[in-house]
């Protein structure tokens, strides 16, 4: 199913016109069927207003008629941040095809958007990340898994210094060639290596533009909590103290962190229940998020995922559980209850 924000497809709509797709909202929930008669230019502009979607693959008169067996199909949020990461992999990889800067633009809007409908969903996304999707990479990702290999493989020979350092510089030029302008963005680029007080690359920066150093932060963070294939993921806290430390106290960095909490969905945690669960919600204190269990008492893994309010004692988070391979059978979208148990 190929699906944008309504808003980037505006041109092919026009008031008192039949669709040309369906129209589903965030959750997927068919709105408008293919077909269906936009009454005026009015109308039309409430639609655009609002962050829906439209369905390019399927009337949706089919699923109308379907009734309820259509429902347990709707589309999620969870089937939206697929397909966007499908849509990155093809935009890395499209550099040198005109119109890369717009294409960008596009995306960052959407991905923008996916973001401000639920924010918590978005940082599960980041923090359990689906080791299917690691290999969709574009060339600046792949420069940094070759760097990582060098790394692996020992000491780095002066050839090898001398690529890993210009590979900023590198980026910024194919940047350009693509026609992308923005000083900003190209300064992001160019930097994001550089550390402060100075001992980065490409040229030893004691300081550097804000955009680079968020560029950085993130890119660090994300190193940091993401699996590698000679490590498990370093723990939420470890890796804020860690990156705050780096950053010498930059409040970028706390905020990074504050975003972040210290049990971020997506964390596996044990309950003072003795069930383990994952966190799905931030909560109203860093310590008290809403979690879905995922086992019974006795750790036995159970069909259901009921929601737990960790500020409830009963259910507090006692302590963070390693990386475990049990995850991986319980579908997100039951862990938010966005499909029936």
């Amino acid at each position: 199913m190929t699906i944008d924000l309504l808003r980037m497809v505006s041109d092919q709509l026009k008031g008192g016109s039949p669709l040309p797709f369906g129209i589903r909202d965030e959750q997927g929930k068919l709105l408008l069927a293919k077909g269906r008669v936009v009454a005026n230019e009015a109308q039309l502009g409430i639609l655009l207003s609002r962050g829906i979607y439209v369905d390019h693959d399927q009337s949706g008169a089919d699923e109308e008629a379907a009734g309820p067996e259509a429902a347990k199909r709707r589309t999620t949020l969870f089937d939206l941040w697929k397909q966007i990461t499908a849509r990155l992999d093809g935009l890395l990889n499209s550099l040198d095809k005109p119109g890369f800067a717009e294409r960008c633009d596009t995306f960052a809007g959407m991905l923008a958007g996916l973001i401000e409908r639920d924010a918590d969903i978005a940082i599960y996304h980041s923090v359990r990340q689906d080791p299917n999707s690691l290999s969709l990479y574009g060339p600046r990702a792949r420069e940094s898994f070759v760097h990582a290999r060098y790394a692996t493989l020992g000491k780095l020979n002066d050839t090898q210094r001398e690529q890993i350092r210009a590979h900023p510089q590198q980026a910024v030029d194919g940047l350009q060639a693509a026609g992308v302008t923005d000083a900003d963005w190209l300064q992001a680029v160019l930097q994001h290596h550089e550390r402060p007080g100075g001992g980065g690359y490409p040229h030893n920066l004691a300081t550097t533009g804000e955009m680079a150093a968020v560029l950085r932060m993130a890119d660090v963070f994300m190193a940091k909590i993401s699996p590698r294939t000679e490590r498990p993921a370093l723990p939420i806290l470890d890796a804020a103290r860690q990156m705050f430390a780096q950053s010498q106290g930059n409040p970028l960095a706390a905020a990074i962190i504050k975003e972040y909490g210290i049990c971020p969905p997506g964390n596996f945690v044990l309950l003072a229940s003795g069930e383990m669960a994952v966190v799905i919600r931030r909560g109203a204190t860093a310590h008290t998020p809403t979690a879905a269990a995922v086992t019974d008492h006795n750790g036995i893994p159970i069909v259901r995922t009921p929601r737990r309010n960790t500020a409830d004692a009963k259910y507090a988070i006692k302590s963070s559980v390693p990386e475990s391979k049990m995850l991986l059978r319980v579908p997100p979208e039951r862990l938010y209850g966005l499909v029936e148990e």
